[in-house]
């Protein structure tokens, strides 16, 4: 009885994107840890709201014609709770507006609109190609560095150009510059076994990820390396206390194997829970690690 209403709350925060969500604020937090800056509430509730909107408006965009039968937990789990998705997703729309319109600067608004459009523009088929109307997922290996990309604006220069324009805090060129690299690396590494675990949908859907592409045992050699050059970039370009490199680098390491361990008969909670926590984790690892009085 217990272990089944535990999992109906895990399903609950999984399914309903309010996890990813709490990773994204995190990935907020992690920005302004190593700026080593107060954290802006205001961005981080944007973040969170922004990314439950964007990834519930997507799951409900791209509806299979037969969502009771689809081999995926998740996808049965949302439509059978089809209400509820669409009500979240408005309340999200509902509390983004007075964070877009009052708490953030019209840098930051060009700086979402832009991120948002990519964001909308992965699903909804807005180009004509061979007289077809495709969306950016359909252009050959974008997938990934769309959702990098996206990722590490949001997370990344979103917090930045807000303490530099309404804090009057000045974030140099090069600092913003790595900490981009890092997250972008970061995300896409850990976005590829989603990739590997639909390898044969996309296939069907003539879907040009980079697994399709490179092939299964290749898209995970291209995971650790992104990976490594990630912790390469942490360890040559040392910005961050010796606690925070410990604790970025243990992370990244367990992110490793996470990806090494994954496979397309793992259940769908290794990838939404384990996988995305990763992002959770790099918060919680250096909040740990800033109990230690470690220096460079």
């Amino acid at each position: 009885m217990i272990k089944r209403i535990l999992l109906s709350i895990l399903d609950f925060l999984l399914f309903s994107n309010l996890f990813i969500g709490i990773c994204a604020a995190a990935q907020g937090l992690v920005t302004y840890h190593l700026l080593h800056v107060p954290a802006d509430k205001y961005i981080l509730a944007f973040l969170f709201f922004a990314t439950v909107g964007l990834y519930n408006f997507s799951m409900l965009l791209a509806k299979p014609k037969d969502p009771g039968n689809s081999p995926y937990i998740r996808v049965r789990w949302i439509f059978s709770h089809h209400r509820l998705i669409i009500s979240i997703t408005l309340i999200c729309i509902l509390c983004l507006i007075p964070l877009g319109l009052w708490y953030l600067s019209f840098e930051s608004k060009l700086l979402m609109a832009f991120t948002g459009l990519m964001a909308v523009g992965y699903n909804v088929p807005f180009l004509t190609l061979n007289k077809q109307q495709i969306g950016l997922r359909n252009i050959p290996g974008i997938k990934l560095f769309l959702i990098a990309l996206v990722w590490s604006v949001s997370s990344v220069l979103l917090p930045i150009v807000e303490l530099e324009r309404s804090y009057q805090i000045n974030i140099s060129s090069a600092e913003t510059l790595l900490l981009v690299a890092k997250r972008f690396l970061f995300i896409a590494a850990i976005t590829v076994p989603f990739d590997i675990r639909d390898l044969f949908q996309d296939k069907l859907y003539a879907l040009k990820t980079i697994p399709v592409i490179l092939g299964e045992k290749k898209a995970y050699i291209f995971c650790q390396f992104l990976l490594g050059l990630y912790v390469l970039l942490l360890i040559l370009f040392r910005q961050a206390t010796l606690g925070d490199i410990l604790a970025l680098t243990l992370t990244i390491i367990l992110t490793g194997w996470l990806i090494f361990k994954s496979n397309i008969k793992k259940n769908e909670y290794y990838y939404f829970f384990y996988l995305d926590g990763t992002m959770l984790l790099q918060y919680l690892a250096l909040i740990l690690f800033a109990w230690f009085p470690l220096q460079m």
